[in-house]
C-alpha cells in the first residue's frame, strides 16, 4: 500500500470517521477507499474548524482530521490551527509537504518550522517505512495530557510510495491518566471546607475528562456556587441552582457579586491564564489551582494550593476528603441557591428592556432571549463568532449539559463559528447545532454555508445584520466620520437561498421564536442547511465587561 493508504488505514483504526480537507491531496482519495467520508471546504480556515468542532464535541473520543496541500494551503490553514493551539483542542493535521529534493529551498513554505509554535506535537514521514511508527507518536500526543493539535507532515513524494506489508503495524495508543498527590488534594480540601464563601472555577478540563456529574456532586456536597471558563462553558449545567454562569470579558450578574466577595477559588481542569477571553481572578483571595498541566501552576497568579492531576479523579479525591471533613453536605440550607436566585433576578430585571425590547431594528439581546424560548438548552449545541455575538450571548445563555455549547475566543479570527457548528453537527446529528455571527465574520467565511447545504449538514446559521461593525466605534471614529469606513452592506437570507439553503430575513421581533421554531423543523424534517438573517440594532453594551 502507498503511505496515503497507510495513513488512511490507520484512521480508520483509530475511528476517525470524517476527513474535512481541501484539495488537492491524496488523503482525499485514500481516505474515501477506507470509508472514511472527506468533507470539502471552501476555505482551509473552516475547514480546520469543522475538525475543531466535531473534535470538541467528542471530547477528542472520536477525532477532528483536516488534510490540506502544500504551499497555499497550508499557508491559509495556519489561522485555523493558531485557534486550535489557542483553545488546547486536540485536531490532527495532515499537510502535504513539498517533494523531499525540494524542500528547505526559498521560497517554499515550510510547514515543519512554521507550524512548530502552533502545535502540541510536529513530525514528517520522512520514509514510507516509518508511516506507523510516526502515526503512533502522533495519536499519543493528541490523547496524553493538556489536549492540542498534532501536525504529521507528508512529503508529496513520499506520500505516493510503497510502504511494505512488513513494514505496516498499528494498535492505537491508550490514555495515561493520574491523579494528584493525596497530600496535596487533602490541604485543598481542608482549605475548601473552611472557606466562608468559595466559588468553583471550572475550566475545559473538567469536559475533556467527562468530570461534570463529580463537579456536580462536589458542589451539591459543599453548597459552593460554580462558575466556568469561556471555554468550560457547560461543563456545569448552567440551569442549575448553584451555576453563576461563565466569565470572560463580560459575566452575569451574579457571577460579579459572587466572585468579588469570594475568599477562596478552586480552580479545576483550568489555566488561570489572565487577559484573552479569560476573566481575571481579583486580587487578595486564596486559590486552589488543578490542572494536568504543570506549566499552568503558578504562571499568572500565585496559588495557594496546587495539584495535577485528572480533572475527574481529582474531583473524586476531592469529593471524598471533604466528605470526611464535612459528614454527608455542608449545612448551608438554601441560603446560597437562594441568594444565587435573588441576584439573577435583579441582574435580569435591570436587563429586561433590552431582552423584551419590541422596537426595531430588532436589539440582539431581545433575539438571545427569544431563541432560548424556542429551543430546550439540552437538545442544542450553541456556539458564536468572536466580538459582538460573543459578548452578548454569553452572560445570558444557559446551557444544560456538556457540550451543549461550544465557548472560544482566545486567539481567533472572524468566522470561527461556522465551521465549528457545522463539525458539530458531524459530531451529534440529533443535536440542534445553531450558531450566531455577526454580517462582518459572514463576510469573511459565509460562503462555507454552501459546504453544509452540498454536504447535507443541517445547520442552523444566524447572522446579527447591524450594517456596521459597532464593536469598533471608539477605534474607527475618525475614519468612519470621513469615509464610512465601518459601514457594511448585503441580503444576506438572499445569499443563504442562493447557495441552496434555506433562508429567512426577519425585521419583526414579534417573529423570532416562530422563525427559530421554523428553522428547527427544516433541519430536521428536510434535511436542510438554514440561514436566518435578523436585521438589528448596533448594540454595543455589555454586561459587566471587564469587571476585573
Amino acid at each position: 500500500m502507498r503511505t496515503v493508504d497507510a495513513i488512511a488505514e490507520i484512521l480508520k483504526r483509530e475511528g476517525v470517521e470524517y476527513l474535512s480537507c481541501f484539495p488537492t491531496t491524496p488523503m482525499i482519495e485514500a481516505a474515501a477507499q477506507a470509508g472514511i467520508r472527506p468533507i470539502v471546504c471552501r476555505q482551509e480556515r473552516v475547514g480546520v474548524g469543522i475538525a475543531d468542532g466535531f473534535s470538541r464535541v467528542t471530547n477528542g473520543e472520536r477525532m477532528g482530521v483536516f488534510a490540506m496541500q502544500y504551499g497555499p494551503g497550508a499557508e491559509n490553514a495556519y489561522a485555523g490551527v493558531a485557534t486550535s493551539y489557542s483553545d488546547s483542542t486536540p485536531v490532527l493535521f495532515l499537510p502535504l509537504g513539498h517533494p523531499t529534493e525540494r524542500q528547505g529551498i526559498l521560497p517554499h513554505f515550510d510547514s515543519m518550522r512554521n507550524y512548530d509554535g502552533v502545535n502540541k506535537y510536529i513530525e514528517q514521514i520522512n520514509l514510507p517505512h516509518r508511516t506507523s511508527q510516526v502515526m503512533r507518536r502522533a495519536f499519543a500526543a493528541l490523547r496524553q495530557g493538556r489536549p492540542g493539535p498534532v501536525m504529521v507532515e507528508i512529503p508529496a513524494d513520499i506520500a505516493l510510495q510503497d510502504v511494505s506489508e512488513e513494514d505496516f503495524f498499528y494498535q492505537p495508543s491508550k490514555p495515561v491518566l493520574a491523579q494528584g498527590n493525596p497530600q496535596d488534594v487533602e490541604a485543598a480540601a481542608q482549605a475548601l471546607c473552611q472557606a466562608r464563601y468559595p466559588v468553583i472555577h471550572a475550566g475545559q478540563g473538567v469536559l475533556y475528562a467527562g468530570a461534570t456529574d463529580q463537579l456536580v456532586e462536589l458542589a451539591e456536597l459543599l453548597q459552593v456556587p460554580v462558575m466556568t471558563t469561556l471555554l468550560g462553558k457547560s461543563g456545569f449545567p448552567e440551569v442549575h441552582p448553584l451555576a453563576l454562569g461563565s466569565g470572560s470579558g463580560v459575566m452575569s450578574g451574579p457571577l460579579y457579586h459572587f466572585m468579588g466577595r469570594a475568599d477562596l477559588v478552586f480552580g479545576i481542569g483550568c489555566s488561570f491564564t489572565k487577559h484573552g477571553m479569560s476573566m481575571n481572578i481579583p486580587p487578595g483571595k486564596k486559590m486552589i489551582q488543578a490542572t494536568n498541566d504543570p506549566r499552568d501552576i503558578n504562571k499568572d497568579y500565585n496559588i495557594d494550593f496546587p495539584i495535577v492531576g485528572d480533572a475527574k479523579l481529582v474531583l473524586g479525591q476531592m469529593i471524598e476528603a471533604c466528605r470526611e471533613i464535612v459528614g454527608r453536605s455542608r449545612e448551608t440550607g438554601d441560603s446560597v441557591t437562594n441568594e444565587i436566585k435573588s441576584e439573577r433576578d435583579a441582574w435580569l430585571n435591570e436587563w429586561r428592556p433590552k431582552l423584551s425590547n419590541a422596537q426595531t431594528p430588532i436589539n440582539p439581546y431581545r433575539i438571545i432571549w427569544d431563541f432560548m424560548q424556542a429551543v430546550p438548552p439540552e437538545e442544542a449545541i450553541v456556539t458564536h463568532d468572536s466580538g459582538s455575538p460573543r459578548d452578548q450571548i454569553t452572560p445570558f445563555y444557559r446551557s444544560n449539559g456538556p457540550r451543549t455549547y461550544l465557548g472560544w475566543g482566545k486567539s481567533h479570527g472572524l468566522g470561527t463559528g461556522l465551521g465549528l457548528t457545522i463539525g458539530a453537527k458531524l459530531a451529534q446529528p440529533d443535536k440542534v447545532c445553531i450558531n450566531f455571527m455577526g454580517d462582518a465574520a459572514f463576510g469573511m467565511v459565509g460562503l462555507d454555508f454552501e459546504t453544509a447545504v452540498r454536504s447535507n449538514i443541517p445547520i442552523i446559521t444566524v447572522v446579527l445584520n447591524n450594517s456596521t461593525m459597532a464593536v469598533e466605534t471608539t477605534a474607527m471614529a475618525d475614519s468612519h466620520r470621513l469615509y464610512n469606513t465601518r459601514d457594511l452592506g448585503g441580503d444576506y437570507a438572499d445569499m443563504g437561498r442562493a447557495m441552496g439553503g434555506y433562508a429567512e430575513r426577519i425585521e419583526d421581533p414579534a417573529h423570532i421564536i416562530q422563525a427559530f421554531q421554523r428553522a428547527r423543523r427544516v433541519t430536521e424534517d428536510e434535511g436542510k442547511a438554514v440561514l436566518l438573517e435578523f436585521i438589528t440594532s448596533a448594540e454595543t453594551e455589555k454586561s459587566h465587561g471587564r469587571a476585573f
